[in-house]
Formats: structure tokens, C-alpha cells, sequence
């Protein structure tokens, strides 16, 4: 497992926004201790609690899919991005 901080655009490393990729490449966008963003060979997977949680969440994010919330918000509606508990015990 890979985990890097995010960086600011000025380029200083952002505290608590974390870029992990897991050992079979699949890729995450963790804010604190919460998992926003799974991305998994083609599909992207956002967590239904905590995806638009706050402003510094909703930057890194936006980063993190070269998007702006508006574009994910309407892949949410598409269905190309699916709403998921990432954060259950449950998810491996």
C-alpha cells in the first residue's frame, strides 16, 4: 500500500488528504479517516456519506478526479459514478 499526502496548489503537502493506492492498483481519495473516493479499474465509487461532506473535502476531491462538483454530481445522476458505504467494516 501506497499513501501520499495531496499537495496544495502551491505545492506544500495538504495534512489529513491522502492519495493511497492498495497493492492490487486500485486508487482512494481518503479525507481524515474516511474514504470518499474508490476507483477500481474503470468504475469509480464515492462514499454516500461523506462524498460532499465539506469544502476541503469537495477541493481534494475535485483534485483528486480533475472534475469540479458539478461534473461529478451529474455522473452521480448518470449512474457512471455509484454511491457506496466505503467506509463499513464490511469493505475490503
Amino acid at each position: 500500500m501506497n499513501v501520499q499526502n495531496m499537495t496544495s496548489s502551491n505545492g506544500n503537502k495538504v495534512a489529513n488528504q491522502f492519495n493511497v493506492i492498495d497493492d492490487n492498483g486500485f486508487r482512494y481519495y481518503q479525507s481524515y479517516n474516511s474514504m470518499i473516493v474508490k476507483i477500481d479499474n474503470n468504475n469509480i465509487y464515492l462514499d454516500k456519506k461523506y462524498w460532499n461532506f465539506s469544502n476541503t473535502t469537495s477541493k481534494y476531491r475535485n483534485k483528486f478526479l480533475h472534475e469540479t462538483t458539478k461534473e461529478t454530481m451529474a455522473k452521480i445522476k448518470s449512474g457512471e459514478y455509484k454511491l457506496v458505504d466505503l467506509n463499513s467494516k464490511e469493505v475490503a
